[in-house]
């Protein structure tokens, strides 16, 4: 195309990355270890507080979530100058996409043309859409589409196009054969890039959450106390992206002016460049990590043995602390929270809570439906290979693509209205919450699945007929509707935090804030109507065996709740104080 540079990175550029790299890992692994010890504590506590409460409750899927693979013939545009060359692709288990030469090739174990990970990718399926974007990405390039060489980039249109792209890395144009193709691998690629994009979310070993949670603060020390999609992806990733993140305004004003080629080819270039300094970015951060790894390991094992027999103590010393904190600042902080939020919170309640009730509404219809089918094959043929297969295939409805698209599409509808609070609030975490609640769908859908098989394999034996045993399957379909729980808390209730002065400090505020979530949870869904509200979603409270030491002051009910925080990035309210055979 003319636009590609000569060499993406030469000795120079990859040392001045690698220095980058060097000095986000220096910054930031002292505050991963401080979070290690809060995750390690707050696990600790959990395992050893009361349990949940015995009533009617679904059973948790055993089934982790898992990207299904998917392969085929496409065309690809590659080469230099691009063009259109036929190609086999395969999607793996693991969310990686490989291309191929030809079929052939895959089959006999050949090398790959490329492949890559899915993680922070956004699929487009319209041509113009994806045009609009290239172009937007060299603006002072626009309209300068007749210095390109004659086969000009993506000017043939194309019939059913997937163009994969990415804010850090080459994009990937596709193009499938029919729209039936088409249509298969958008949700093939969507449901990988989701899964891809919340592994760390997702996780509930100590590490994970700790890694978030360091994230988090980091970025609160560089400034940054928004939210956005930076923490899609693997632990390497996430400290890649937010690295790029930092370093794409200085890139662009530096390389972009030097690249050859107009328009839309000089944009194709723009993204070479990208991808060549993201390659670089990750494989130091993967190479850092990694060297910490054996560090992580003995500290995580070293802290097991050392805040297991002192638990008590350690918690009973954070509810003391907290309890002094929530006396001090109790004053300012209400009068912060009427002032700021009060005002606000019905909003943005109103926005989240739209984000996730319709896909749960379609979780519930589908469960429904799949119920009744299996109903109704029973008395059809209740010992044939039809009947198995249909169980079979209820059991693998939360993992079915298409079905479940119903339940994720309408949470890609909600994008419009998270934008809302881009501006009033500074949030960029569409794509997260969209992600967080398409997981949320898919989890409320396995574990539905799992109790119903569980329960009916309780209730059936050989001994009923074909009108019994549907007649209890039609118990046991009503029993497991009734369980489905008003899950809209969660959305607003994932973190935690540290024991440490500015952790309980940050604690004692988000507490604060989630009193007043749940208040407006329960005024808007109907106090009496509200089966899961964010006390019931949340993590065991921090403080519980040192409830018997708060102050006189807080007894008297004007304290803030003792609630371990959420995973929401607010800008600090008040300044911190000082340091002192039934079965599929």
């Amino acid at each position: 195309m003319g636009g590609r540079p000569s060499s993406p990175l030469d000795k120079q550029q990859r040392q001045h990355l690698k220095g980058q790299v060097d000095t986000l890992l220096r910054n930031f692994l002292p505050c991963y270890r401080g979070q290690l010890a809060a995750s390690v504590l707050r696990q600790i506590s959990r395992e050893l507080g009361p349990q949940e409460p015995a009533g009617s409750q679904l059973l948790r899927s055993k089934k982790l979530p898992r990207v299904r693979e998917h392969r085929g013939p496409l065309t690809q545009l590659r080469g230099h100058p691009p063009r259109w060359q036929p190609i086999f692709c395969v999607l793996r288990g693991d969310g990686r996409l490989e291309w191929f030469s030809h079929k052939e090739e895959y089959e006999n174990g050949g090398h790959c043309l490329g492949s890559t990970a899915l993680t922070g990718y956004t699929l487009l399926t319209s041509q113009r859409e994806y045009l609009r974007l290239l172009d937007a990405l060299c603006p002072e390039s626009l309209g300068d589409h007749t210095q390109e060489e004659p086969d000009s980039l993506l000017e043939v249109p194309v019939s059913f196009p997937l163009f994969l792209q990415h804010p850090f890395r080459r994009h990937l144009c596709f193009s499938a054969a029919t729209r039936e193709a088409q249509h298969a691998w958008r949700l093939a690629l969507q449901g990988g890039i989701r899964l891809q994009g919340t592994v760390l979310q997702r996780s509930q070993a100590p590490a994970a959450r700790a890694f978030l949670d360091a994230v988090r603060l980091y970025r609160q020390h560089q400034g940054h106390f928004g939210d956005d999609d930076v923490t899609l992806g693997s632990d390497a990733e996430v400290l890649t992206a937010v690295l790029m993140r930092e370093q794409l305004p200085a890139l662009r004003a530096q390389t972009l002016p030097g690249l050859r080629g107009a328009g839309r080819a000089r944009a194709w270039a723009w993204t070479e460049l990208l991808d060549a300094v993201h390659a670089a970015v990750l494989a130091g951060a993967s190479a850092g990590l990694c060297a910490f790894q054996p560090e992580k390991d003995e500290l995580l094992a070293s802290l097991e043995k050392t805040i297991r027999p002192d638990v008590d103590q350690l918690l009973r010393q954070r509810a003391r602390v907290a309890g002094r904190l929530r006396t001090n600042i109790r004053g300012p902080l209400e009068s912060c929270l009427r002032r700021e939020v009060d005002p606000q919170l019905p909003r943005v309640v109103q926005t989240l809570l739209r984000t996730v009730e319709a896909s749960l509404e379609a979780v519930r219809t589908l469960l429904a439906q799949g119920m009744d089918r299996l109903s109704h094959r029973l008395r059809q043929s209740p010992s044939g290979t039809r009947l198995r297969r249909e169980v079979y295939s209820f059991g693998e409805m939360p993992w079915d693509l298409a079905l479940m698209q119903t339940c994720y599409r309408e949470a890609e509808r909600s994008r419009g209205r998270l934008g809302q609070l881009a501006e009033p609030f500074g949030f960029l975490g569409m794509q997260s919450l969209v992600f967080g609640a398409q997981d949320l769908a898919q989890q409320l859908m396995a574990d539905a699945v799992a109790t119903f098989l569980q329960l009916a394999d309780q209730c059936l034996t050989t001994v009923l007929n074909c009108d019994q045993a549907a007649q209890r399957l039609e118990r046991v379909r009503g029993r497991v509707l009734k369980e489905l729980p008003e899950f809209e808390g969660d959305v607003l209730a994932v973190g935690s935090q540290a024991l440490t002065t500015e952790g309980i400090y940050e604690d004692v505020i988000r507490g604060c804030l989630l009193q007043r979530i749940d208040q407006e949870l329960k005024k808007t869904l109907g106090a009496n109507d509200v089966s899961c509200t964010l006390d019931g979603c949340l993590e065991v409270p921090w403080e519980q065996e040192g409830a018997d030491e708060e102050t006189e002051a807080e007894r008297e009910g004007g304290a803030c709740p003792r609630q371990p925080d959420s995973g929401a990035q607010i800008q600090p309210l008040c300044p911190p104080p000082s340091r002192g055979t039934f079965r599929s």
